[in-house]
Parts: structure tokens; C-alpha cells; sequence
């Protein structure tokens, strides 16, 4: 189909690829024909334009806030009822490198010694517990991760929790020049190859069997997260609306800040409900897509998605989601990865839904800032659930910012004695040679920005407040 519309030129690129392809022995015919079929896709053009007078702002049936969702049960009997027909799955392809860490970005501390993994497994025990149901984890593993995961997740043995793992594809990384695939240039590592984002956890979901074993168990909606997102919690609420209105998929989208400006939004257009995001916006629309005014939601990638929706839709081929192109460097070869989004998918799927829900929901730990909040006194642990300290009155978490010393994961640990008191703490700024005592606290606006060459040491029990720090003597 694809073919028809390309020209001379792209259908002998997309010919040439195929042959080229068909040679990759590391690879199953699935991935070929989605990597093929991907490309063939991205040479057709076939981008989808969004036309800005069209886009409106979703309404609250839409787009539903959090607090009109019905309350959940309390018959225990019906609370196993709704949760048996439930899996959860995260997203686990990515690596800790932005942190300095080899291995699955989910086998990174967190808080008390646990990983983002434990606390997942711990928090899923604890509702199998409670309410005498299975719900499952299914962790979509890519390439990089397989292996060290695999290991990982015989630790978890005993408990009582049904443990899957699946791969997402595995496509080659495109070489620029000519479009061959890189491993058949004679890059036969790793580098030659590149997962297709996280839009891929539908059709890997059906080609590695995983969807219809849950299917015949009588499962019904899978719950997708980043398993970095400390906030991306089973909430029993949202899934029973969704099973009592036949949605069939549902964002979870939260208050826009001026630090997520970034981040994609949900519209409704000619119709339907669907993501935007910042690559599709045309330049002159760019600020008001950043602006907090008319757009002020934005995706936390907590989707919920029927099950046997997705398999209709993977079976149809008929999930197009728009496709994303990243380019790279390997050697010195410039090279492309075509990659798609999970969220983009929400336009294929009927009585699609987003909700409003609370900030707390999404809590991402993307860089060492990030850990200092879940690590300090602002959050607690219970049952495997990092809360918000009620005792923090303002609802916004401060700002960090932390210098090249603080970026890697041992680095950040060995500067702190332990991680400061931060519960009356607005922003906080730390550049250089830097290092803290046991018992710091931190309120206000802390600026602390050691001199080049010169080493600051923060010293046990310091209560700084509205500080600028340059010296020793500023202490």
C-alpha cells in the first residue's frame, strides 16, 4: 500500500532496505515487516498536519477531572472483581545512563534501599494481599535491558505476584546517506540497533503471545507507566469509570507548570480526542503551545488501554501513530531511529478518555534533582507508596538545580552525608565543589555556588534560609 505513493527515488531506498533487511538473522519477520512498514510510512510523507483552527480545547466529558469519578467500593468481594480483570505493565526499556548507571534505569535507588522495581512489586503484593486478586506485572524490556532484568527479577520469586517479561522490537538503525540498515555496514553490536519507542508496547504486546494469555485469563485493561514514575499507581477509581463507561483507552493528564512546557497535550479535533505534541505544532504557534493559558494539561504517560481494543487494532494495522524522527551519531555515521509514542495512540481507539488527575500522580525521576525530593523528608514510603509529606503546605515541589558534580548517581550519594530537610524549601541551587553534612535544612531560596578550585562544606546541622552561599565565610 505504502509503496504506491512513493517516488521513484524512496520506493528503489525502501526496495534496497528490504532486501538488505531480509538478511538481518538477529531479528524476527515481525520486526522486519514493522521496520519496513515504519519506513515505508516515514518515506511516503505521510506526517499528519494538524490545522490550527481546528484544534479545540477538550470538554469535561473528554477530558474528565479526577474529583466527579464515582468513589470506589468498599465490598471487598466487588473490589477483587474489578481488580482481577486488571494487569500492569511498565515501560522498562530504558537504561540509567543520564545518571551514570549501567543496567535498567529501574534497578536505581530510591528511597530506604528499595529500587523503582521493588517498590513496584512491593505495591502490587499489597493489593493481591488485601483483595485476594492477581493482578499481574508485565515489564516491557527492550534490547539493552533483557538480560540484567531477567536476573533481577528472580529476586522476586517468592512473592506473590505473577512476574512477565517481554521484549519490544529490536529495529536497525538507519544510515542516513542511503538508508541501509547499519548492521548490515558491518556495525554488528548494539550500536547498530535501537528500540522504536514506547508507541511499540501494542504490537510487541501481541507478537511476543503476552496478549492473548491475558486475554484467556479473562483479563480486560492494562495500566502502561514509565517505571520511573513513582506516581504511576494502580487507582481503582479510574479503572472502574472506564470499565462502567466502555472506554476503551484513557490518558492520564494533570496540571500544566511552567517546567512542563514541553510536554505533549490532549485536544479534540474534527471529533475525536487526540495528542498534541510540540514536533506537530507549526513555529508560529510554538509560544502558544508553551503557554499555560490555553493549553493546560499535559500527558504524564499513565495510560490505561482495553485489551481486547488493542488486539483489534494491531491485528487491523491500524495503529498509525505519528512518527517521531530521531537522529544520531554512531562512529561518525550519521544515523536515523523512526520512532512512535504510546500516547499518540489514543485517536484509534473508541470512547477514548483523558483525567484531570493530581499532580501527585506524576512524579518522575528523570535526574539526581529529582531523587533529592523522593529521597528528602518531603515524601514518606508506606506499603511500597512514596506520598507527598502532608506537613509540606505549599503544593508545589521546590525547584533544584544541580551542577555537572551532583549528575551522576554516586557522585550525588557521596556528596550528601544525608539528604537535607527540604519541607519549607522553595528553590534550591548548588554549582561546584560541593558537599553537605548530616542534619542540613534548607528553607526559602538557597543558592550555594562553591568558586572553581575551592571545595564548600556544608556543615552538620546548618539551617540555611534565604541564602546565597559563595564562601565559607557566607556560612
Amino acid at each position: 500500500m505504502a509503496a504506491a505513493i512513493l517516488n521513484a527515488a524512496n520506493a528503489e531506498k525502501l526496495n534496497n532496505l528490504k532486501s538488505a533487511i531480509d538478511g538481518l538473522n538477529q531479528i524476527s519477520e515481525n520486526e522486519k515487516t514493522g521496520c519496513i512498514n515504519l519506513v515505508a510510512r516515514y518515506l511516503s510523507g505521510e506526517a499528519q498536519h494538524v490545522e490550527w483552527s481546528k484544534i479545540q480545547t477538550p470538554t469535561d466529558e473528554v477530558v474528565v477531572p479526577y474529583d466527579t469519578l464515582a468513589p470506589t467500593t468498599d465490598d471487598p468481594v466487588e473490589a477483587k472483581k474489578l481488580l482481577d480483570k486488571l494487569v500492569v505493565l511498565k515501560l522498562n526499556g530504558g537504561l540509567g545512563t543520564t545518571m551514570g548507571c549501567t543496567g535498567p534505569k529501574s534497578v536505581i535507588e530510591v528511597r530506604n534501599g528499595l529500587t523503582f522495581l521493588d517498590l513496584i512489586v512491593i505495591q502490587i503484593e499489597n493489593l493481591n494481599s488485601k483483595y485476594g486478586c492477581n493482578v499481574p506485572l508485565l515489564l516491557m524490556n527492550s534490547f539493552n535491558t533483557h538480560d540484567d532484568t531477567l536476573k533481577i527479577v528472580e529476586r522476586y520469586s517468592s512473592s506473590n505476584v505473577d512476574i512477565h517479561t517481554f521484549n519490544q522490537s529490536q529495529y536497525p538503525r538507519l544510515v542516513v546517506d542511503d538508508f541501509s540498515p547499519l548492521p548490515s555496514k558491518g556495525q554488528t553490536g548494539k550500536d547498530g540497533w535501537y528500540p522504536p519507542g514506547h508507541g511499540d508496547v501494542f504490537p510487541s504486546l501481541k507478537n511476543s503471545g503476552k496478549l492473548d494469555a491475558l486475554l484467556a485469563q479473562g483479563k480486560e485493561y492494562v495500566f502502561i507507566a514509565n517505571s520511573d514514575n513513582l506516581g504511576a499507581i494502580v487507582d481503582m477509581k479510574i479503572l472502574n469509570h472506564l470499565v462502567h463507561n466502555k472506554n476503551e483507552y484513557c490518558m492520564e493528564v494533570t496540571p500544566k507548570t511552567l517546567a512542563d512546557v514541553k510536554g505533549g497535550t490532549l485536544i479534540s479535533y474534527e471529533g475525536r480526542v487526540q495528542l498534541l505534541e510540540i514536533a506537530q505544532v507549526p513555529d508560529e504557534h510554538v509560544n502558544e503551545f508553551k503557554s499555560i493559558e490555553k493549553f493546560k494539561i499535559f500527558n504524564t504517560n499513565n495510560l490505561w488501554v482495553n485489551l481486547k481494543a488493542i488486539k483489534r487494532l494491531v491485528e487491523a494495522d491500524a495503529l498509525k501513530m505519528e512518527i517521531i524522527p530521531n537522529p544520531k551519531e554512531v562512529d561518525g555515521i550519521k544515523v536515523l531511529q523512526l520512532e512512535t509514542a504510546a500516547g499518540a495512540a489514543i485517536r484509534f481507539f473508541d470512547n477514548a478518555i483523558g483525567i484531570n488527575v493530581p499532580r501527585s500522580r506524576f512524579l518522575p525521576v528523570k535526574a539526581t534533582s529529582d531523587l533529592l525530593l523522593v529521597q528528602s523528608d518531603l515524601y514518606t514510603l508506606e506499603d511500597g507508596f512514596v506520598l507527598r509529606n502532608a506537613a509540606r503546605k505549599n503544593p508545589a515541589n521546590p525547584s533544584i538545580e544541580l551542577g555537572p558534580e551532583f549528575k551522576k548517581v554516586g557522585n550525588f550519594l557521596s556528596r550528601f552525608k544525608s539528604i537535607p530537610s527540604i519541607i519549607e524549601l522553595d528553590s534550591l541551587k548548588v554549582v561546584g565543589d560541593v558537599w553537605f553534612g548530616t542534619g542540613v535544612t534548607l528553607k526559602g531560596k538557597v543558592s550555594i555556588v562553591a568558586k572553581p578550585g575551592e571545595k564548600l562544606e556544608i556543615p552538620d546541622g546548618a539551617v540555611l534560609e534565604n541564602k546565597e552561599i559563595n564562601a565559607h565565610e557566607d556560612l
